[in-house]
């Protein structure tokens, strides 16, 4: 008997012939000897539907608020899903974060996870049901109810494997793996068979939407068995794994990100810990940055230019203008026209001339450059946002279709 943790997402629950397609899933897992812990997301378009409603009602609603709402779509889910499994005549249990004791951190609409209490869950098991748990939230040590940002869902199902050290994790989603690059905009894309654990994150944390990129952090730290596949298609999917057989000649994917904007403090004093002040500041909002470059100076100013989500743009803006006269800049510039485009690889590290070859393809494409960001598996271009998709399109077609 094994412990089988099975995640799935919103659009493989959204209606009642998907949701009856994901009991059948769940069933023959069941069915064949396994305990079985169920993670599902809110049907389909349900979060933008709830998050749509409270612009009507309040457009600056808080944080603690919006939380409260968002969760709901999650218990619909696994409520739906226990009378599917219930239909079938399979001993099922829905579960909410807080039946749980999913313990988590107070950050409103991007909490972590610190903790998951086992008895219940055990105590379920052992009574051999299935038991269904609503991804994508936690609760606080107050009480409240917490949400782990888009594709927290997946962090759930893994932290639950990992917590219960469950013999293999699920992804199940829309698509049967993870490919070198979305097959929406590229259609020759490739599915992989395997990908490492490295690979993965940093793919999901540029862009790519198959895995939550704490997900794979998590996966990675406790070394959970990591597999995604499709939900529509009895099929293999693509293992996520500590090290992948394939030669590492090539990168393994591209990946874009157009939720990005981008901001540059103009004309900051020359003077050491200036960076220090501006990002400590933005920390304390919990507004995360990602690409920073910092001008070499002229004279005795610089400039300091970053990337954050676009969501957190306008407070960004609103907190470092606050603080204007203690971090001593001229001005601020924004940008939320902008995307990222990624390339990924363990073979970047040992094959010179791989980010040679992005910059050739964008130069052929006619697609200027306006940002570069490096780390030892991946190189990322910031670019105009109407470029990005052909970007992707114009790189992914000199790796994999010169390979």
């Amino acid at each position: 008997m094994s412990l089988i943790v099975q995640k799935f997402g919103g659009s493989s629950v959204r209606d009642a012939q998907r949701l009856r397609n994901v009991a059948g899933i769940i069933a023959e897992t069941y069915l064949e000897g396994n305990d079985v812990i169920v993670v599902l997301s809110a049907q389909g378009d349900t979060t933008d539907d709830l998050i749509a409603k409270a612009q009507e009602i309040n457009p600056r609603a808080s944080k603690r608020e919006m939380d409260m709402l968002l969760s709901t779509g999650e218990q619909i889910s696994v409520a739906l899903c226990a009378m599917a499994l219930e239909s079938m005549g399979l001993p099922c249990v829905s579960l909410t974060a807080w039946q749980v004791g999913i313990q988590s951190t107070a950050v409103h609409s991007d909490a972590r996870i610190k903790k998951i209490d086992s008895e219940r869950i055990r105590a379920e098991l052992d009574q051999h049901r299935i038991v269904i748990v609503t991804g994508f939230q936690g609760v606080d040590r107050g009480g409240d109810v917490t949400t782990l940002g888009r594709g927290g869902s997946d962090t759930s199902a893994v932290a639950l494997a990992a917590a219960f050290r469950a013999d293999l994790c699920q992804i199940y989603t829309d698509v049967d793996g993870v490919y070198t690059t979305d097959p929406r905009i590229v259609p020759n894309a490739r599915k992989l068979e395997e990908i490492t654990y490295d690979e993965m994150l940093e793919l999901a944390s540029q862009g790519a939407q198959v895995l939550h990129n704490r997900s794979v952090e998590l996966a990675k730290k406790f070394r959970v068995n990591l597999e995604v596949l499709s939900s529509l298609e009895r099929k293999p999917g693509t293992k996520v794994k500590e090290v992948t057989n394939v030669e590492k000649t090539n990168i393994a994917g591209v990946a874009k990100d157009t939720s990005i904007a981008r901001i540059a403090l103009i004309g900051l004093e020359h003077n050491p810990g200036v960076a220090f002040q501006v990002f400590d500041l933005l920390g304390k909002h919990n507004i995360n940055v990602d690409v920073i470059i910092q001008s070499i100076g002229r004279e005795e100013s610089k400039d300091i230019t970053f990337t954050l989500h676009r969501k957190d743009l306008e407070e960004a803006e609103e907190v470092l203008n606050a603080h204007k006269a203690a971090l001593r800049f001229d001005h601020i510039e924004t940008d939320a026209g902008i995307g990222k485009v990624s390339i990924v690889g363990a073979g970047l590290v040992s094959n010179c001339g791989v980010a040679a070859r992005m910059f050739e393809a964008l130069y052929e494409a006619g697609i200027n450059i306006q940002m570069i960001n490096t780390s030892e598996i991946r190189v990322s271009v910031l670019l105009d946002e109407e470029d990005v998709n052909r970007a992707v399109k114009a790189v992914h077609d000199k790796f994999f279709d010169e390979a």
